[in-house]
């Protein structure tokens, strides 16, 4: 299952723990091989988008504890679901 999170950190709180925090994102981000399909950064936001791929939602709340960031950020989860084309569902053309 695909999950879309979109995390977000305030400038305001951002001092030297937010900042050690965020610099081992990117190690983080290696140490999750597979279960990370790829992660971009939100322009004019401070935070990211990040596309993770788990078995089941319990392995991403556990992901997302784990993460350097997880005391210091605000969350939005979106799951995905792939787009079929309608022609194949419906067997029309």
């Amino acid at each position: 299952m695909k999950f879309l999170i979109l995390w977000h950190f305030e400038i305001a709180r951002l001092g030297p723990e937010v900042t050690r925090a965020i610099l081992q994102m990117p190690d983080y981000a290696k140490k999750l091989g597979d279960k990370l399909e790829c992660r971009y950064h939100v322009i004019g936001s401070h935070g990211g988008a990040w596309i993770y791929n788990v078995a089941f939602n319990e392995e991403l709340d556990r992901l997302l504890a784990m993460s350097p960031v997880y005391n210091y950020a605000t969350y939005q989860v979106l799951p995905l679901a792939e787009m079929t084309d309608p022609t194949i569902v419906t067997g029309k053309s």
